[in-house]
């Protein structure tokens, strides 16, 4: 039999049991509220490149209602409220300087061909306007972003024919070194600096980009070209899956400087769910994650906060955090932590929204300015994998092919020219 002070003890454990159940419940409850009120805009997801390596982009072999082994399905978006998406057109690095453009095309189409293929789950979306339309149609938007400037093949050309397909973010550089930037390994020390940043042509890029209308993400840089383009741009910039410098040291994620930087420059981080770049280990969960969104406001404010995920394109993801149904807990424990409602809605999507919008402007006020067509230096991207066609040559034949002869032809010619030219 209990007695008396058993008996108020248990009912006690049971009564804070059950208030913070009810707390819990109410955190979530008001987590699914603002998420109905505001799109969740995540910046950073590779289920394309999940599509190309389990079934070489064959999407009438993939069922994105029952696909099981990705972060992310349909049922898991919807669970997850995944208001618009950045689908990531990623490529590795071994294909730079080979076919890195066809195959990031193919990335490009992979997505197209998923939005038209679930037209109920998915919109294609290329404006701030089309994901506030999709979010009223309870439908997720479908932006792309390039993930690495080996896409481009340094060509600004190809930059525009991948907007005009619907690009709306590259990312300067991924996990290596393009003909014009360096990535974040150079401050590893695992890379060699080959620009001090970026080359001039790397600057040229950024000015394009503002001129047409393409965000740039930042994540993946080296911590000179973060600054570099703070600098040059004229539209604010985004970290499309970056987390905190200062919470976990990897080289990937962002110093509290540059968070300052980008809060002037009104831009945005999107906070990246990786273990290795929140906790700098293989695991971390989902509180740990939390702690790179508080300090971020810390330093840098609420404005400059959103979420990117980068899942499926990662092995190790948090605890309470496994895949995108996911994100309602990571909201709920923002509130649990005292953040506002319009500091949740902000870092939900209204901090992209207003990057984006701002984006757009700088286009609009630039539509007078022609498009730059000044190519890279040939000697800048000089390789045994791409011809010069375009670029001045030396004594080029009526057929533009280049007039080339062996040292001994070339010895017997002049000699030849020279006994002609004595003769006569």
């Amino acid at each position: 039999m209990l007695s008396g002070g058993s008996v108020w003890g248990t009912l006690l454990a049971l009564s804070c049991a059950l208030k913070l159940s009810l707390t819990q419940d109410e955190h979530m409850n008001n987590a699914l509220r603002l998420m109905s009120e505001t799109p969740l805009i995540d910046g950073h997801n590779d289920l394309p490149w999940q599509l190309r390596m389990k079934f070489n982009n064959q999407l009438n072999k993939v069922d994105l209602y029952t696909l099981n082994n990705t972060h992310t399905n349909i049922p898991k978006i919807r669970e997850g409220r995944l208001a618009a998406q950045f689908w990531a057109a990623y490529v590795p690095c071994d294909t730079q300087y080979k076919d890195a453009a066809r195959q990031t095309l193919e990335q490009i189409d992979v997505i197209h061909r998923m939005c038209m293929k679930y037209p109920e789950a998915f919109m294609f979306a290329t404006s701030s306007k089309d994901i506030v339309d999709a979010f009223s149609q309870n439908r997720t938007a479908s932006l792309i972003g390039v993930e690495g400037g080996h896409s481009l093949d340094s060509s600004l050309g190809t930059l525009r024919t991948m907007y005009h397909l619907g690009v709306r973010y590259l990312t300067l550089t991924h996990s290596c070194n393009t003909p014009w930037a360096d990535n974040w390994l150079v401050d590893s020390g695992a890379e060699p600096s080959q620009h001090n940043g970026l080359s001039e042509f790397g600057k040229q890029l950024i000015f394009e980009m503002n001129r047409i209308g393409m965000l740039i993400d930042l994540a993946h840089v080296s911590e000179k070209v973060m600054n570099q383009v703070l600098d040059l741009s004229k539209a604010p910039v985004i970290f499309s899956h970056s987390s905190a410098y200062a919470v976990c040291p990897h080289k990937r994620n962002v110093p509290d400087d540059v968070l300052r930087k980008v809060q002037n420059k009104r831009g945005i981080v999107m906070v990246n769910f990786y273990n290795d770049y929140v906790t700098c280990s293989n695991t971390a969960n989902l509180s740990q994650v939390a702690d790179h969104f508080d300090h971020i406001k810390n330093v840098a404010g609420h404005s400059i906060i959103g979420f990117g995920g980068d899942y499926d394109g990662v092995g190790r993801v948090p605890g309470g955090l496994e895949d995108v149904s996911k994100y309602p807990a990571l909201v709920a424990e923002l509130l649990r932590r005292g953040w506002t409602d319009a500091e949740v809605k902000a870092a939900l999507g209204d901090n992209l929204l207003r990057v984006f919008r701002e984006v757009e402007r700088v286009r609009d006020s630039l539509n007078d300015t022609t498009p730059d067509d000044l190519p890279i230096p040939y000697e800048e991207v000089k390789n045994d994998c791409r011809t010069s066609y375009g670029y001045p040559v030396p004594n080029p034949d009526s057929a533009g092919r280049i007039l080339s002869l062996s040292p001994l032809a070339l010895v017997l010619t002049l000699t030849l020219s020279s006994l002609l030219s004595w003769s006569l």
